[in-house]
């Protein structure tokens, strides 16, 4: 017995599951489900990328625990005009278009063939859920870390120069000396949370180089909800974002509808497609195990940013330094259609401290591209791949290159399982607070902790949660 169950967050949707093809001998049967989102994209020039759907499958038998399903690179269906790409590890498959497009993306009848092995009977009663996130690809490329005559505080730089304002070229995956000496990457420490000034910054240290993929917005709420409950008991109450690691209560806090009361099997939110906050550290790690996803780093964040692009002065995820100043009016809040009315035509948009406006906290993931007059990376703060709300809405959590904990840290991702007590399990990500940083400014940050080379906080060890701070999650392209 198969019980379908449909995912939909940020207009990506998930139906139609079924079980076709059962291969009873080799002990695999084919997963069927129609995929669809707005707003995807395909371009053969400039940014030469796209979007993607990250599509991961969990299970249960009888009621039981739900297991991460593994798929196979054989024996899969596409739709017609799309891709799949199986992850050679069988985490799941990234979907995205086959050709050069945009607009509303339709796909039906895709399979996916499901390797279970000896994990169930074909008698049990199975549960099978899809999962889909939407991604965005950003190609194997050189980039600029730092910036040139800003004021980022802390930014990267190229050393040995009587100038902090030579960029640092990252050309490939090797290893990077830190020195102030010529040729080699460094940068300063002035309020103590910049870094060591120490390295190397290993081999196995993911710099932005090679391709990976990005969430295309900050992990929402309804995808946390979705994560919380397929775990168990001790599992819950160790990621419990109501408890006191979190926001402390199931009323609605800075626009965290997120509710788990005594006793309840699940938990349920308010705002579904408003990114999720008053997570901690270890919780987001979680989170990325789960779903075959891993941090970004420092680097990478500043490569999604600005792509292969040479640095702007003082420039925010959107290219440029120009930014708005006018409070935001908000309609339709907390729906799936949360609007802004009173965008800034020709301006740099996103959700800080002077535009936050009367409603204060997070806005809807996707509200600036939604809300934008023209379609321009500017208007709708986009990033140069395409990637939304780098720069404001809640701070991104990022591994640091600026202390050891941090340099150890590679390019592993999740396997889609967490251990007993509900954390990550993951070697070499942190297992401390140390080893993080945080990028790209909040709602409430004044407008100079928004720009794409600031490292105000790039070392700091921040162990809590609040209102300000959220994540997202990346995946190396080749793993």
């Amino acid at each position: 017995m198969l019980f379908s169950l449909m995912l939909q967050a940020n207009n990506i949707k998930v139906s139609n599951i079924s079980l076709t093809n059962l291969n009873e001998p080799n002990n695999w049967v084919q997963v069927e489900f129609d995929l669809s989102w707005e707003n995807s994209w395909r371009i053969n020039a400039g940014p030469s990328n796209w979007d993607a759907a990250w599509v991961f499958i969990k299970y249960r038998s009888n009621s039981g625990d739900w297991q991460h399903a593994t798929l196979n690179t054989a024996n899969y269906v596409a739709a017609p005009g799309s891709t799949v790409d199986v992850t050679a590890d069988g985490m799941g498959a990234f979907i995205y278009r086959d050709s050069e497009g945009s607009g509303f993306l339709n796909l039906e009848n895709i399979r996916l063939r499901w390797d279970y092995g000896g994990l169930i009977d074909t008698n049990d009663v199975l549960d099978v859920q899809i999962f889909a996130i939407e991604m965005v690809y950003v190609p194997q490329d050189a980039f600029y870390v730092g910036g040139t005559n800003g004021t980022e505080n802390n930014k990267f730089y190229t050393g040995g120069l009587a100038t902090t304002n030579i960029p640092y070229q990252i050309t490939s995956e090797n290893s990077i000396t830190v020195s102030n000496t010529p040729n080699n990457l460094y940068y300063n420490n002035t309020n103590g949370n910049g870094g060591d000034q120490m390295g190397p910054i290993p081999t196995n240290f993911p710099k932005g180089y090679d391709a990976f993929y990005c969430m295309k917005y900050e992990v929402s709420q309804s995808q946390w909800v979705s994560f919380f409950n397929t775990l168990t008991a001790s599992q819950k109450t160790e990621n419990d974002v109501t408890g006191n690691t979190g926001k402390n209560t199931d009323a609605e806090i800075i626009r965290n509808g997120i509710s788990w009361p005594d006793g309840a099997l699940n938990a349920t939110t308010a705002f579904n497609d408003l990114p999720l906050n008053y997570v901690s550290n270890t919780k987001s790690l979680a989170y990325l195990d789960w779903a075959g996803l891993r941090p970004m780093t420092e680097l990478e964040f500043e490569k999604a940013c600005r792509g292969p692009i040479t640095p702007k002065a003082n420039e925010f995820a959107w290219g440029s330094a120009n930014i708005s100043i006018t409070p935001y009016n908000i309609i339709n809040q907390g729906e799936p259609n949360e609007l802004i009315t009173n965008i800034e035509p020709g301006n740099g948009n996103c959700n800080y401290l002077d535009t936050n406006g009367t409603l204060i906290g997070p806005k809807r993931c996707g509200i600036l591209a939604a809300s934008s007059i023209n379609n321009t990376r500017e208007e709708s703060g986009g990033s140069y791949y395409g990637i939304m709300e780098l720069s404001g809405n809640v701070y991104e959590r990022c591994i640091t290159v600026g202390i050891p904990q941090g340099r150890i840290f590679t390019a592993e991702n999740g396997d889609g399982n967490i251990s007993n007590t509900g954390l990550a399990n993951v070697n070499t990500w942190p297992t401390t607070n140390e080893g993080w940083g945080f990028k790209g400014g909040s709602y409430t940050n004044q407008s100079e902790y928004l720009r794409v080379s600031d490292r105000n906080d790039a070392s700091n060890d921040f162990s809590g949660s609040n209102a300000r701070i959220g994540f997202r999650g990346v995946r190396s392209a080749s793993n």
